[in-house]
């Protein structure tokens, strides 16, 4: 039986929680009323990974990371216009902001996979499933994603570790960009599908294998299942016609007294 009193757990996940947060809003979006000056959310994210890193390690991820925001808030500053062109429902940029799960997932992400290029033991994990716990998607911090990558509503989805996204890819909910199967000796192996520039994949399709790669300008329809490669410029949609009964009126059933 594990104990698990004997693991030295290093800091309450409820400490970095609202720092996340401040980073989002205060940091990258730059609300007036921030809770933080930059400085002291350098300090109190530093204090974090010294708990986890020595000394000299965390303060050159540290400063490594926040000198990283402006090129992300540059691309998320892009990315809420292409969020608002593609959804008709959309009212606002704020509002995408504010309450897009998808927009927030890859927001999270973009801090995440920076993290886990430093090689950030923890936190970059951390940080993704912070986002999946508030928006139901899961991705991975080590997957690499292209530029307007656009998720919309986005409950279910799960990507990968080794995924590679291109540009200007849209995907709907419950898409799943996996493995055939997990097996610890495969931690260094490709293990996630390709996804090219410019596919849409739309909600329930699941896409598996390393060397699966859905080819540019493809389409990949609704709760298909692709294991193998799709050459660029491809339709691919489940066959299937559904079955259309009438229903019957009242006088028709035979009722039992």
């Amino acid at each position: 039986m594990i104990r698990l009193n004997k693991y030295n757990i290093p800091f309450n996940k409820f400490e970095l929680e609202p720092l996340i947060d401040s980073i989002i809003y205060d940091e990258i979006f730059q609300q007036p009323n921030s809770n933080y000056n930059q400085q002291e959310l350098l300090e109190k994210f530093n204090d974090i990974l010294l708990k986890i890193l020595p000394k000299e390690k965390a303060e050159k991820i540290s400063l490594f990371f926040f000198d990283q925001f402006d090129t992300i808030r540059r691309e998320l500053e892009h990315l809420i216009f292409n969020f608002y062109a593609n959804d008709p429902a959309s009212n606002s940029e704020i509002e995408i902001i504010l309450a897009y799960p998808g927009f927030f997932a890859i927001a999270i992400h973009r801090l995440a996979n920076v993290l886990y290029k430093l090689q950030t033991p923890i936190l970059p994990r951390f940080f993704s499933e912070y986002a999946h716990s508030k928006t139901g998607i899961d991705i991975h911090p080590g997957a690499t994603i292209g530029k307007n990558f656009y998720i919309d509503h986005g409950t279910g989805i799960v990507i990968g570790e080794t995924t590679i996204i291109g540009n200007d890819v849209k995907i709907y909910q419950g898409v799943t960009l996996g493995a055939f199967y997990v097996s610890k000796n495969l931690s260094n192996k490709k293990r996630h599908p390709t996804i090219e520039n410019n596919v849409t994949i739309y909600a329930g399709a699941t896409i598996l294998g390393g060397s699966t790669i859905i080819g540019e300008n493809s389409v990949i329809g609704g709760n298909v299942w692709i294991t193998e490669s799709i050459e660029n410029d491809s339709i691919v949609y489940q066959k299937q016609s559904p079955i259309i009964k009438k229903q019957k009126t009242e006088n028709e059933y035979n009722y039992i007294i």
